[in-house]
């Protein structure tokens, strides 16, 4: 069987935004792996191809055919959206060729065995599963459960975590980890991985009495440490002096102090400094300044409403939620995240000395109490290309491609976020 994973450029997909505009919405963390490796552990494949939106195919370095309509022939596939939570794919099972739509009649899975594949038309994507609608039955009585936003990932991260854990079935460590003493474990050992050339400064508590402790390959951990479980740490992440609060999913080669807790992070993002990160999700090439605090709780302990889009205000169901802050986004020293504030990609954020707005679009500054387009992409473009480099990256022409792209696709809620801060400043 193979694999088909898709993301189409649905309105659906919007509500991933801003993390999802520059990356498939697959590859969107929660607990230790990703949605689509969570996918592929579930359905153990022969093989994988995917489609996405053009714009982000550039970029993808998976070995797997990208936006190949040639992978839609010659064996039985297995089609899934990327929103479609893992767990839910046992409810297909086996048996003749059948289909399971979302509720606006788009198709979420589908098992196609390869005889009948040869009265499907496969010339893109969106002809195929157009065709697949028409042509094969829907499941009888199969709903499957969905992602529908970045913060149930935030709200599903601890229990996935424990989850991911049991299912990875390891604990100990790894004979190359350096572990220099005193180094206090709390809990069972058995809640504790540490992988290869894992480095533990003295006086770091790993507290695994209310969930594991996932610590990956050549992370290292400085004095004053704090980890709480449930928690994963990526590879080549360096904490200093953390206080790790139990439900982070912190990606490769991260740079993390002060507080965090309940909070996903990429990859390759600097928390350097002291500051409170709670019930967030931070992209890639991040870089916070130093006391960049997020609030995560209303006064009145209300549900968390937030704007993805600079106009609606969506209810989170939850009390607890921080921020969102796409790619490449950088915030200056005390710089103040309101509750529920989303955080577009290639942003610059300069403290005001209160609270930010709730929404600050992509390729916008913050800067003297105003939202303003700034010096222009291009100066962006250079910020990133540096940052890259400091983790021996290299910003590429695909890079340049895929984010001019995504400013093309942000201008409107741009523009508007800027005339309304003019407006509001009577300019």
């Amino acid at each position: 069987m193979r694999l088909i994973l898709v993301d189409r450029a649905t309105p659906e997909r919007r509500n991933f935004y801003p993390l999802a505009l520059s990356r498939p919405i697959w590859e969107l963390r929660c607990g230790i792996t990703s949605l689509g490796e969570k996918i592929v552990d579930r359905t153990r494949p022969a093989d994988v191809a995917c489609f996405m939106p053009p714009y982000l195919a550039g970029l993808r370095q998976k070995p797997w055919p990208v936006n190949d309509a040639r992978s839609l022939a010659g064996a039985d596939l297995l089609v899934v959206d990327a929103r479609v939570k893992a767990d839910g794919l046992t409810k297909l099972g086996n048996g003749p060729s059948r289909i399971v739509l979302d509720a606006n009649g788009e198709v979420l899975a589908a098992r196609i065995a390869e005889v009948d594949l040869t009265r499907l038309k496969a010339d893109s994507i969106e002809v195929f599963l157009d065709s697949v609608k028409r042509s094969l039955p829907v499941a009888p009585d199969v709903a499957l459960p969905t992602w529908n936003y970045p913060w149930e990932l935030i709200l599903a991260n601890p229990a996935q975590l424990t989850k991911d854990f049991h299912a990875a079935g390891r604990s100990g460590m790894d004979d190359s980890a350096l572990i220099e003493q005193p180094l206090a474990i709390r809990g069972s050992r058995k809640d504790v991985f540490l992988g290869r050339g894992v480095k533990i400064h003295p006086m770091v508590v790993l507290d695994a009495e209310r969930g594991p402790i996932y610590i990956d390959d050549e992370v290292e951990i400085h004095p004053f440490t704090r980890i709480e479980g449930p928690c994963y740490i990526g590879p080549k992440s360096i904490l200093l002096g953390a206080k790790c609060r139990e439900g982070n999913s912190i990606g490769p080669m991260c740079r993390i102090g002060g507080e965090v807790e309940e909070s996903i992070i990429q990859g390759y993002s600097n928390k350097y400094h002291d500051g409170f990160l709670g019930h967030a999700y931070v992209g890639e090439w991040v870089n916070l300044g130093a006391l960049t605090t997020n609030s995560d709780l209303k006064n009145d302990y209300s549900d968390v409403k937030m704007t993805l889009d600079g106009r609606t205000q969506i209810s989170t169901g939850s009390t607890k939620i921080g921020a969102l802050i796409g790619d490449h986004t950088k915030t200056s020293i005390g710089t103040l995240l309101n509750t529920g504030t989303c955080v577009g990609a290639m942003t610059l954020l300069v403290t005001s000395g209160k609270l930010l707005p709730k929404f600050i679009p992509s390729f916008t500054w913050h800067l003297n109490d105003a939202i303003i387009h700034g010096t222009g992409k291009e100066s962006l473009f250079a910020t990133a290309r540096t940052a890259m480099a400091r983790r021996k990256c290299v910003w590429t022409e695909a890079d340049e491609s895929l984010w001019n792209a995504v400013y093309e696709m942000t201008a409107t809620e741009r523009d508007e976020a800027v005339a309304k801060s003019q407006r509001r400043q009577g300019k």
